[in-house]
């Protein structure tokens, strides 16, 4: 009998997680196994427990089954069939059933488990839709601020005339739509597996991931930055420069501004909608001088004499 496994562990979640936080631990691992990406040895086997974790999990449906059954299935649920008369469509999900373990088989039903529409008809032909695919892009965020036309090549394995499978390289034309967000997905209609019988091929979807920015994180569609102001600015006011996506603004710091207070600046951050932006998140420090000049110094000590605040009070 094939041996339990807690999924919810797999991705480091909770059994009372949302769906929405099995997402991102989801996007946070895969990102880190991918074989593409980490060369350790063990990398390719985590890698696909993950992806079959996130399949249970990630599909409401099947995650109440196992949520339903757990460590205490006993494997009831062994070679199930799926069948159906004349014009019966079963759809089935998206992985192939090789790349699962006997539990996720027994659990589900022999592990089907394929993005394919499969139409069986009267004269005993099978139509069959190709596989969807997924891989990963990387992009930077100028080009998911303005987007961009990127060529991807990728690995793909089809059988030949023969029925044996063949790997072959292919370049892709991607377009990156601008405001595109990070763990979003780009479909390449058609791009996917061959389809069989006649059928159309399946999709190849990009998930996008945005890469780190020295200058700016991300949060949504809103960036955040930080700009550095001397004590005086941040006394008297002062307009100070701060970079953007697409060039530089003069920032007002009102006078009073404190050390650690974020500003706000409307409509520049990340494309929302056609005409639509983000904001602006400037988060101010303020910082002074490593040495002083003999005058320096003697402003500060007049300073230091003629004001009463009290930073502590």
């Amino acid at each position: 009998m094939a041996t339990y496994q807690d999924y919810y562990a797999t991705l480091g979640v909770g059994k009372s997680a949302s769906q929405e936080e099995i997402q991102r631990a989801y996007r946070k691992l895969a990102r880190k196994y991918h074989p593409d990406i980490n060369k350790e040895s063990t990398a390719e086997e985590k890698f696909k427990q993950i992806n079959e974790a996130y399949e249970v999990l990630g599909d409401p449906g099947k995650r109440a089954r196992y949520d339903q059954f757990g460590s205490g299935w006993d494997g009831q649920f062994a070679n199930q069939e799926h069948q159906g008369g004349d014009n019966v469509r079963f759809h089935f999900s998206n992985a192939d059933p090789g790349q699962f373990s006997d539990f996720f088989q027994n659990l589900f039903g022999g592990g089907w488990s394929f993005d394919e529409e499969t139409e069986f008809r009267g004269n005993g032909t099978r139509r069959r839709r190709g596989r969807d695919h997924e891989t990963g892009i990387n992009i930077t965020l100028a080009e998911a601020y303005h987007g961009a036309r990127k060529n991807i090549e990728l690995e793909k394995v089809e059988a030949d005339s023969s029925g044996r499978p063949t790997r072959t390289r292919r370049t892709y034309d991607v377009t990156i739509p601008p405001g595109v967000t990070d763990g979003s997905l780009i479909r390449l209609a058609g791009q996917g597996g061959s389809g069989s019988g006649g059928a159309e091929a399946g999709d190849l979807f990009m998930r996008v991931s945005i890469l780190p920015d020295i200058r700016f994180t991300l949060n949504g569609h809103d960036l955040a930055t930080t700009v550095d102001i001397a004590p005086w600015e941040a006394a008297l006011g002062a307009k100070v420069p701060v970079p953007t996506v697409d060039g530089q603004i003069n920032l007002t710091v009102p006078a009073g501004t404190q050390s650690g207070q974020t500003l706000r600046v409307r409509g520049k951050g990340m494309p929302v909608t056609s005409g639509r932006y983000g904001d602006l998140l400037v988060n101010v420090r303020i910082v002074v001088p490593r040495s002083l000049s003999a005058r320096e110094r003697h402003l500060f000590e007049e300073l230091a004499k003629e004001s009463s605040f009290d930073p502590r009070t």
